[in-house]
């Protein structure tokens, strides 16, 4: 965190300036661990067993919450009597798996009952042994200290040294967070090692609290506003899901009856889906031709970037816009990827240097080598210069949700522009084509409300857009108070007055939002809160706006005992006031302000008036936090410890070694290699610098950050050197099954060997900055790492995977061929690895990702 979030991390030195305990785990010693009170050295791959270890010593003794496990989280639900586990034989998988599918039918793992995920069957005693908590406890039972041990590398010692000031600063006076970043998501198991922290913080009563949660660390600017608002395949607007295009959501109430649920806030489906499309089609938009849901793309596979990647290496894709990101030097198996891009007919690059992906058809190392020549490849590019933050404005959203505006400080120089611009200018041109065409596929571009107000450089002004996120009623009402850039670029009237937060939306098409999480950023008061500073209290009320309803802490019901009270004075949030029956405190509540702690549902309400007074998660059906998933994962209700996709050791928990519904993109030139493998003993995890910034396009090509950092290194252990005859500083090559780069050796005790079950495992840390472009050049460290996909996000394994290290340099030219091929011999199968599936079968591309929900459809 010190080094890939340094300004966030100020934060984290501030408590423990007041005493808090900082706990580092990581496989390098960096910058976080010099300042942190414990490090704690792991295996990479190893988290689900290390933190499923703490979740098991916290059930074991007893040192959970109770009152508020018992109350604000589902481990006194009742799961079904043909639910069976992964731990039932130790196989590693649940009921339901289906080979031939490479999926899960997910119905054994509903509650009990015939009150669905509504009102399921409790028991508050916790004894009933299929209820969740009695579930959990057998599921980890084997996740003892020694196994984390076997299978991470930490010693018992240390383990209970962690567990211990874990446990210490939770409870009702005192709370933990964690925070984590990429060294979590980029695994084939990502999304459930991020549950398996969600249990072990509800466990302790740490969501929904001051100085609890769980913080995603969103280091570029926006990457949070980049799911919220999305650049996602697979998700629209406030996380409302693509409709699919397989004939099971080919009508609008088709699609509203599969995702809106009978209780809580997804209830309001509906409202928030429409508005949605109201925003996109205004007038268009109508009840008789259903607010032009025939419009919206559908879902007809995985449609990712490793999808596209593999099209355009068959030939199968002509064109493609880069904007904003490097996959020539940042995408997985990078090698490939370049080769892909040659492929294309064409290639649109905006970007504020030349970066690799605009040049990779004259000077990239495969020009080099000579497995692509620039007189063969046919591929136009077209590179469009950018403008950088500071020369456009627009909101930015960080880490906690909260949305802050950037003005501009200068114009873009020469013909630099923004992305608004870009898009602004590519959309009237194509809508005025479709305009000029009766081909019924033009019909959705005809469709657009295309109306925003443009700036003297024709940029469509950032605030007119902010202000339809935001939402307003759909009406034209020039003259009504509370109207925000009710004129559109034709001067006509366009909407009514702002709405002031989501609960006014309305499914009917009166509302429009384009994002209906936002609501409230910009309302009636005219006012726009994400240019606000002035910070009133702790929480930051004044400064920007925190999605929803700016909310600084979400689910903040649970920062009060079931009857209401604060669970103390010193973290109190909110609370429910008696004299005035209704919820108030620090923050903006987070539950329906007048509903009373006692209320009790009797069964057949909807939306919110479905949840209980003493539940506190009113996202979920049951108002409830889930220590186990009874719907919505692909891959286990319960995390469950798989090795990596290549590892130098089997699994010791389980007789899969694999998370068997990981996409993984068999192709000859992605292979994977099998456990482990003599030829790749090493394992190999990758991480970010300080001094640059992802794939470099705008810290290497800047003098002063390509000086502090101007080199491609591998950080290895003295004992891994020594056994490699290889000196500080020395020129190695790297190599794995997808390619070989070329570095220096950083050979510090920073980074240790580790024993695991008997085995010493050696690891090494590359960053992955570098590349062929800019006054600093070094080898694409992902060249190395494999492409694949975590079922639930299809996002690659690029924290853990295997290589070899070989002394000394890589061959320049042609030599490089023959070289790699004495180390990655060429032939073979395509799956080497004994779990892959062969090229062709369900598991070996397609994902399913956020809006697809697998392949087995068991609503």
């Amino acid at each position: 965190m010190a080094e890939a979030h340094p300004v966030g991390f100020r934060w984290a030195m501030k408590a423990k300036e007041r005493g808090a305990t900082i706990i580092h785990v990581d496989p390098r010693f960096s910058r976080t661990s010099a300042l942190a009170d414990i490090w704690v050295p792991i295996r990479a791959g190893g988290d689900i067993a290390f933190l499923g270890g703490l979740v098991r010593h916290i059930i074991e003794n007893e040192l959970f919450f109770r009152d508020y496990v018992v109350h604000f989280t589902n481990a006194s639900c009742i799961l079904r009597e043909d639910f069976r586990d992964a731990e039932e034989g130790a196989t590693g998988v649940f009921s339901g798996w289906s080979g031939e599918q490479c999926g899960y039918d997910r119905k054994t793992w509903l509650y009990n009952g015939d009150g669905g995920l509504s009102f399921p069957e409790r028991d508050l005693t916790l004894q009933h042994p299929r209820c969740v908590f009695q579930t959990l406890r057998r599921h980890f039972a084997r996740y003892t200290p020694e196994m984390v041990e076997k299978i991470c590398g930490i010693p018992p010692a240390l383990f209970h040294k962690v567990a211990d000031a874990l446990v210490a600063a939770s409870g009702p006076e005192k709370t933990a967070a964690i925070c984590y970043a990429l060294g979590w998501t980029q695994h084939s198991k990502g999304v459930q090692i991020i549950r398996t922290a969600a249990i072990l913080q509800l466990l302790l009563g740490n969501i929904g609290r001051p100085g609890g949660g769980i913080l995603a660390l969103r280091g570029h600017a926006s990457i949070q506003g980049s799911t919220d608002i999305p650049t996602l395949y697979d998700i629209l607007p406030g996380y409302l899901p693509m409709p699919r295009g397989d004939g099971s959501e080919a009508t609008l109430r088709d699609y509203l009856a599969r995702h809106t649920k009978p209780t809580g806030l997804w209830h309001n489906f509906p409202a928030y889906f429409i508005s949605l499309l109201k925003a996109y089609y205004g007038k268009n938009a109508t009840a008789e031709n259903d607010f032009g849901y025939n419009w919206v793309p559908k879902i007809t596979t995985n449609h990712s970037f490793f999808e596209y990647l593999y099209d355009m290496a068959d030939g199968k894709m002509e064109g493609m816009f880069i904007m904003g990101q490097n996959p020539a030097v940042a995408a997985a198996n990078s090698r490939f990827e370049r080769a892909a891009l040659s492929k294309l007919k064409w290639l649109v690059v905006r970007e504020m240097v030349e970066i690799e992906a605009a040049m990779f058809w004259r000077d990239s190392p495969e020009i080099e080598h000579g497995e692509l020549r620039t007189e063969e490849i046919d591929t136009e590019v077209f590179f469009f210069p950018a403008a950088g933050h500071a020369e456009k404005e627009g909101a930015f959203t960080n880490t906690q949700r909260l949305l802050q505006w950037r003005e501009k400080a200068v114009d873009p120089p020469g013909d630099c522009r923004s992305e608004a611009w870009f898009i602004h200018q590519l959309a009237l041109r194509l809508i005025a084509k479709a305009k000029q065409s009766n081909d019924p596929l033009d019909e959705p571009l005809r469709a657009l409300d295309w109306w925003y107000p443009e700036d003297q450089l024709g940029d469509p002004k950032m605030e007119a857009v902010l202000a339809e996120i935001n939402g307003w009623y759909t009406a034209p009402q020039p003259n009504a108070d509370g109207v925000v850039f009710g004129i559109n670029r034709e001067g006509n009237p366009h909407h009514g007055p702002q709405i002031d937060g989501y609960p006014r939306l309305k499914s009917d098409g009166s509302t429009a939002s384009g994002g209906w999480i936002y609501s409230g950023v910009l309302g009636p008061d005219k006012i726009n809160k994400a240019k606000s500073r002035n910070s009133k209290d702790y929480l930051g009320h004044g400064w920007g706006f925190a999605w929803p309803g700016d909310r600084r802490i979400i689910y903040n019901r649970a920062s009060a005992s079931p009857t209401g009270e604060p669970w103390s004075d010193r973290k109190k949030l909110i609370w429910w006031d008696r004299a005035q029956s209704k919820w108030t405190g620090v923050d903006n509540p987070d539950f329906p302000v007048e509903k009373s702690p006692e209320f009790r549902p009797t069964g057949n309400e909807s939306g919110l008036d479905g949840i209980r007074g003493d539940a506190a998660f009113i996202l979920q059906e049951d108002g409830l936090g889930w220590l186990y998933v009874a719907s919505g994962l692909q891959d286990g209700p319960m995390p469950t410890h798989y090795e990596p996709l290549e590892s130098p050791v089997h699994n010791a928990l389980y007789s899969r070694d694999t998370n068997p519904a990981v996409h993984w993109f068999t192709r000859q030139e992605n292979r994977f290699a099998p456990p482990g493998d003599p030829r790749f003993p090493f394992v190999l995890t990758t991480y970010r610098l300080t001094e640059h910034h992802t794939a470099g396009g705008m810290s290497r090509f800047l003098s002063h950050l390509a000086e502090l950092q101007p080199e491609l290194f591998a950080e290895m252990s003295p004992e891994l050197a020594v056994e490699l005859k290889i000196g500080n500083g020395d020129h190695i090559s790297i190599v794995s099954l997808r390619g070989a780069i070329e570095a220096r050796a950083l050979v510090s005790r920073r980074i240790r060997p580790l024993r695991l079950n008997g085995k010493t495992v050696h690891q090494i840390a590359m960053p992955f900055h570098f590349g062929s472009a800019g006054p600093v050049k070094g080898g694409a460290t992902n060249d190395l790492v494999p492409i694949s996909g975590e079922p639930n996000v299809t996002i690659m394994e690029a924290k853990a995977l295997t290589c070899n290290i070989v002394p000394g340099r890589l061959p320049r030219g042609p030599a490089f061929e023959d070289w790699l091929n004495e180390y990655v011999p060429k032939g073979g199968p395509p799956n080497l690895h004994p779990e892959q599936p062969p090229a062709g079968a369900p598991c070996a591309r397609a994902g399913g990702g956020h809006g697809m929900e697998g392949k087995i459809d068991n609503r």
